[in-house]
């Protein structure tokens, strides 16, 4: 699914929230159905937990927080340290490079998708694999591809009702701070980790809701959603063609649907999780670009079907 801090602000019109709630709904039907034992999520971070000061392509927590940035869940995770180990182990021996993090700080990335699946972030055991989708330069999506592979193919030994989530995407290109263009204080945050002030929280929070507000009519400097790539891109995941991603460069991806478009890295992991094991099959499909989010926002759901 997608996920947008300004699902948890004033500003979205109550058709296009009713719109996403509805598919929403159908998506915890899915997941209450499945009942999950554990719950891994395939997540970005919007500079709240990683920062360029060590920043790796993939990350594993074997211990999380929430940071409680949009009005989300502030607190410890209830993360399995054990599996969660063994994960990253698995994954490492599968030939993937992956990071640890025994206190990883997580944003609305990793606990939205949970509080709105589950009502609670804290209500199943969760693992969280950070994928870095902002802080460029990206390694190549079929890294990616093979993250979720080896992730997969790890759940399948546990014998555990596992639901896999990929939160991010689609085209968007919010305003997102850069190496080459952020100003002093958001550079000591980008680069440093240096903490927000609640003032400098709600001061984002604001700026966030001006700049979706200019969007929605048209004004500002951000780039146009794609509702034409990110339809190609469902069609490409409905149909088990991941493999179709090792050929797109992060170039072509940013140009055709805007730097926060990596997300869909989340997406890719997620399913190829699956493909591990043969087909799957998606359902409860939805779409909308919605511009008062600044996002392309989708939703499926899927089960193997070997």
């Amino acid at each position: 699914m997608s996920h947008s801090p300004l699902l948890n602000l004033p500003g979205p019109s109550q058709d296009l929230l009713d719109d996403i709630e509805s598919a929403l709904g159908a998506a915890r039907g899915f997941v209450a159905d499945f009942d999950p034992e554990l719950v891994v999520v395939f997540s970005p971070d919007h500079y709240n937990g990683f920062f360029y000061r060590t920043m790796p392509p993939f990350c594993i927590g074997t211990a999380a927080q929430g940071v409680g940035d949009y009005g989300t869940h502030a607190g410890p995770l209830d993360v399995p340290e054990d599996i969660a180990t063994d994960c990253a182990r698995a994954v490492l021996e599968s030939g993937v490079d992956v990071a640890l993090s025994a206190s990883m700080d997580v944003d609305h990335g990793t606990v939205q998708p949970l509080e709105k699946l589950f009502g609670d972030a804290t209500s199943r055991p969760v693992i969280p694999i950070f994928i870095n989708s902002v802080a460029t330069p990206l390694g190549p999506l079929r890294r990616v591809r093979a993250l979720g592979a080896a992730v997969g193919t790890y759940l399948a030994t546990l014998g555990k009702r596992v639901l896999v989530v990929g939160s991010g995407g689609l085209s968007h290109d919010p305003p997102v701070p850069t190496l080459a263009t952020a100003p002093p204080a958001a550079l000591a945050r980008i680069v440093g980790g240096e903490p927000m002030t609640p003032e400098q929280r709600q001061a984002r929070q604001v700026a966030v809701m001006d700049a979706a507000q200019a969007f929605a009519q048209g004004e500002g400097p951000l780039q146009p959603l794609n509702p034409e790539w990110d339809h190609a891109f469902l069609d490409l995941v409905d149909a088990n063609r991941l493999d179709e991603v090792d050929a797109w460069s992060n170039s072509w991806v940013e140009q055709q649907a805007g730097h926060s478009a990596h997300e869909i890295r989340t997406w890719i992991a997620a399913f190829a999780a699956l493909a591990a094991h043969g087909r799957y099959e998606t359902a409860n499909g939805f779409y909308r670009a919605a511009p008062e989010l600044i996002a392309g926002f989708a939703v499926r759901t899927a089960v193997c079907k070997p």
